[in-house]
């Protein structure tokens, strides 16, 4: 994985437990920021755009950006966004998730998608290397196979 974007900003939650965090694998690349939240650092993220519900969807013009992926079940990302209100939102189309999930408190949403699977998909349809993105990621062969139609 190499590039020339800025380096993607992964804001972990506090509460995001380390054993289901599927970014976990991404701490040793150079590409990749770790803030944990609330930390914010308005400079930095100049230029970036935020992966989210409600914006157009992500594309190859967006590849000079920055991205700022937010992490953490989400119920939590939900309470984060309004601190990065001001980067223009970037949305994902619908893909399916390998990621085995079951709330006992909460009907997940049907998009839902492990925070590894939403940073492959947005690299990809920005254009970027996606190489080495899912290492470490126990269900990338089921995501790749789920959503091999996607995959063009």
């Amino acid at each position: 994985m190499t590039g020339s974007h800025p380096p993607t900003v992964i804001v972990v939650h506090p509460k995001e437990r380390k054993s289901k965090c599927t970014v976990q694998p991404l701490r040793t690349h150079e590409e990749f920021v770790f803030w944990k939240y609330p930390r914010k650092e308005a400079d930095s993220i100049q230029g970036y755009v935020r992966l989210g519900l409600e914006g157009p969807l992500i594309s190859p013009a967006d590849a000079g950006s920055g991205l700022l992926v937010l992490d953490g079940t989400w119920r939590l990302a939900e309470k984060m966004e309004p601190d990065y209100q001001e980067l223009p939102v970037r949305s994902l189309p619908d893909w399916k998730t390998a990621y085995p999930r079951v709330s006992k408190q909460f009907e997940d949403p049907t998009t839902g998608l492990a925070t590894i699977e939403a940073i492959y998909i947005a690299y990809y349809l920005m254009g970027l290397d996606t190489t080495g993105l899912l290492e470490g990621y126990y269900w990338a062969d089921r995501f790749l196979e789920l959503n091999r139609d996607q995959l063009t």
